[in-house]
């Protein structure tokens, strides 16, 4: 993982923590996926709080110089997409989540831990 990688990592990972997401998963998929390096998974309890951790997402990627963010699903619909390039996160509500497992489904990825 690159130093830059890392940092925008560290940055997206406190700002979703600071927001009280919960169980939020980093999975490294480089090596399995062409679409993109990293996902990053994690849930609200509420669509506000969803809303809230898109929000957070956002900024901390704009503040780390990400310019070209793609946003998917918008709200009320409790999975929010944010495509970043090299990273996707992934914001659910915590129902969403269980149902799409994507942490299942990306089972062959290596877990990253910061």
């Amino acid at each position: 993982m690159t130093e830059k990688n890392r940092e925008l990592l560290n940055a997206l990972f406190k700002a979703l923590d600071d927001k009280k997401g919960e169980n939020i998963k980093i999975i490294d998929i480089s090596k399995i996926s062409v679409m993109t390096d990293y996902f990053v998974i994690t849930n609200g309890n509420s669509q506000p709080q969803v809303d809230a951790l898109v929000d957070a997402a956002e900024e901390a990627l704009l503040t780390a110089g990400v310019k070209d963010v793609k946003v998917e699903g918008g709200r009320n619909n409790g999975w929010t997409l944010i495509d970043a390039g090299n990273l996707i996160i992934h914001i659910f509500t915590k129902e969403n989540r269980d149902f799409y497992d994507l942490e299942r489904i990306w089972s062959d990825g290596k877990t990253v831990e910061l």
